[in-house]
């Protein structure tokens, strides 16, 4: 996100403006301005020629009233400490919306993970673990993919935290692969939702979506299932951009 616009302070202005039309008491809003705690860590990883580097890294819990912290882990050069407690505040009220009993989490290394070889993003990854082991499990906080992440390195954390504990808790991660203990259908199921909200919202307004012109801002692993998915439901798909450009 960029510098100009803060996600920490447009996340507290929301809860604000949330707040006349609901009957909740000052301290009860105080509170949900405000994560639970933050962890931060400075991971220092040796590279493939033997040099060290260090990574900022972060964790936020931001809320855990109605259950464990909920959220993704993302690799993105713009991740900041705001970015995620934002993200994490987020993910409270998304999960509350539909009523699951999750709490939100968000977390987050500074990296472009381009720039890296796949050994290297799995010591960063594995070290990033190692600072999250005494937060996470899966009854406190359960990361998941995000941007730049997947199932390689879910598996990595898992792997990570079930060595140091001595234990095997599948369920301390989602998003791993199949063959770890993840879930038929989760590669599609951020995609495929976007696309059933869009279905819905073209219903409730009394349209097809097979009558739709569509661009998909976004090409990466939820936003590729959404417009494959929106196309075989008959929408016209013109555009589709990522981070390196953009089709028309």
């Amino acid at each position: 996100m960029s510098e100009e616009a803060n996600p920490f302070e447009s996340l507290q202005e929301q809860i604000d403006d949330a707040a006349a039309f609901l009957d909740a008491t000052p301290d009860v809003l105080e509170r949900l301005k405000h994560p639970e705690r933050v962890l931060e860590a400075n991971l220092t990883v040796e590279m493939d020629d033997g040099s060290v580097e260090v990574f900022k890294a972060f964790r936020s819990q931001y809320n855990g009233d109605r259950g464990p912290y909920k959220g993704g882990i993302r690799f993105h050069p713009g991740v900041t400490r705001d970015e995620v407690k934002a993200l994490s505040g987020w993910m409270v009220f998304k999960c509350a919306a539909v009523n699951i009993p999750y709490g939100g989490g968000k977390g987050g290394i500074v990296i472009n993970p381009v720039e890296y070889s796949a050994s290297e993003l799995e010591r960063i990854t594995r070290s990033y673990a190692t600072e999250l082991r005494p937060l996470v499990g899966e009854d406190r906080d359960i990361p998941a993919p995000d941007v730049n992440t997947g199932q390689r390195e879910m598996n990595w954390i898992k792997d990570t935290y079930e060595t140091l504990e001595n234990t095997t808790e599948p369920g301390v991660i989602t998003g791993k692969a199949i063959e770890s203990g993840g879930s038929e259908g989760r590669v599609e199921a951020t995609g495929r939702s976007v696309m059933l909200v869009a279905r819905e919202a073209f219903s409730y307004l009394g349209r097809d979506i097979a009558d739709a012109t569509v661009a998909v801002q976004g090409y990466g692993n939820a936003g590729s299932v959404a417009a494959r998915l929106i196309d075989d439901r008959g929408a016209d798909v013109v555009a589709v951009s990522d981070s390196s450009g953009a089709i028309h």
